[in-house]
């Protein structure tokens, strides 16, 4: 007969409040900092019920001379976890093709034809396109995002939606500089289902085409986007309200953590703090800020 180990005593109700409150707030930290890194839909929600299907016509009577019409198609499935994509030329990305040389991917020899032939994490199964991403090469200033999103899964170019013209307005009207001038890419190369935070063991698989980039770009400068660009970069890490606003010596250059534009978007109070590491930005370039 097997004995069942004594229940361990509750603790005081002061001591469950201050557990409780601590949870909550470890809680709020851990929506806040996915939020923040551009996912959307935290893994686990339940997905909306889908509706009931209609039912079957019946004839009126078994000698109707109407043959009965044909059940409706059934549409493709959807993948779990995938945005089902409409027809090609119905979206139009918020921001405009970069004025660049046809010849533009070719400092990188065939490194693009690798990255879109990789399978070294499941990513590469379900993605529609891989995003390389765009600029000169080489670069004085590199921005580095954390992966790719909706819009840039159906384009192949990084930063094209909402947060890619907040990130070219930063660019341009802010710093003075073409975003053609600049190189603009992701740590990871294939969008994560429902844009969730980059997992580690895609991170690693992503690393070797990253290093290969940056030793062909050769910046001076990197912009870290949001948390996960920045552990990305530099490993585990503080959030990034503690690290925007350092410069830290990595990969050949200068990193600078700053918000990520999507994070922007949605807290315009951070802007101001934005700016100020752009102009550290400008400044390490070599350029006064306006």
């Amino acid at each position: 007969m097997t004995t069942r180990p004594p229940l361990r005593p509750l603790p005081p109700p002061g001591d469950l409040r201050a557990e409780l409150a601590r949870l909550v707030h470890a809680t709020r930290r851990l929506v806040a900092a996915e939020r923040e890194g551009g996912v959307v839909t935290l893994p686990g929600t339940p997905r909306p019920p889908e509706p009931p299907a209609a039912p079957a016509a019946t004839p009126h009577a078994p000698h109707a001379a109407t043959p009965a019409a044909p059940p409706p198609a059934t549409p493709p499935t959807t993948p779990r976890g995938t945005q089902r994509a409409g027809p090609a030329d119905s979206f139009v990305p918020h921001v405009r093709p970069l004025d660049l040389p046809d010849d533009w991917r070719a400092p990188f020899g065939d490194l693009p034809q690798r990255i879109t032939a990789c399978r070294r994490c499941a990513l590469g199964e379900k993605r529609t396109c891989t995003v390389f991403g765009e600029g000169s090469a080489p670069a004085e200033l590199v921005f580095c995002g954390e992966a790719p999103g909706y819009e840039e899964d159906r384009t192949g170019r990084p930063f094209v939606g909402a947060a890619g013209e907040l990130l070219t307005a930063m660019i341009e009207r802010g710093m003075k500089m073409r975003r053609e001038d600049v190189f603009i890419l992701n740590t990871l190369k294939c969008r994560p289902p429902r844009n969730r935070a980059p997992l580690p063991i895609e991170v690693g698989a992503c690393r070797p085409h990253l290093e290969e980039q940056l030793a062909v770009i050769r910046p001076k400068v990197i912009v870290a986007l949001g948390n996960h660009a920045v552990r990305a970069l530099l490993g585990e890490s503080p959030g990034i309200t503690r690290m925007r606003g350092r410069v830290i010596d990595a990969l050949g250059a200068k990193v600078v953590p700053t918000y990520h534009p999507a994070y922007l978007l949605r807290n315009a109070a951070a802007k101001r703090d934005s700016w100020e590491d752009l102009k550290t930005v400008l400044r390490l370039l070599g350029r006064a800020p306006a």
